[in-house]
């Protein structure tokens, strides 16, 4: 770690037995971050990563997102986007069945005398 390098911290807590896994059908998707140009043929793949890089950039979003963005029958042109590689799905997290499980994350900013937190808002 140097300073004025930036941070993401994650925790996940559980109702279960707190061993999180991922499983099930993917819900959530996230632009690559370090991701270069890769060229695009259809419009309506282009039309969805301007969506993306308007609204979430890299940060993780769900298709319920896309839909309150006004896209519609978006669903083969957002497999087509991670099936290229900009794109990746991100699975659910689980733990045993029936539980509930949250994620909470902080970034911090290593500053030359502190490590700030960023990411607090009024409600930390």
């Amino acid at each position: 770690m140097e300073e004025g390098e930036f941070f993401a911290i994650e925790t996940f807590a559980s109702a279960g037995k707190g061993y999180v896994r991922e499983d099930l059908e993917h819900s959530h998707y996230m632009k690559k971050f370090d991701v270069g140009h890769i060229p695009l043929r259809l419009p309506r793949e282009k039309q969805l990563l301007a969506t993306m890089n308007k609204n979430f950039s890299t940060l993780a979003f769900c298709r319920r997102y896309l839909d309150r963005q006004g896209e519609t029958k978006f669903l083969m042109a957002l497999k087509n986007l991670c099936d290229s590689g900009i794109a990746q799905p991100c699975p659910p997290l689980c733990d045993v069945k029936g539980s509930y499980v949250s994620q909470f994350e902080h970034t911090i900013l290593l500053r030359p005398t502190c490590k700030e937190v960023i990411s607090k808002g009024d409600d930390y």
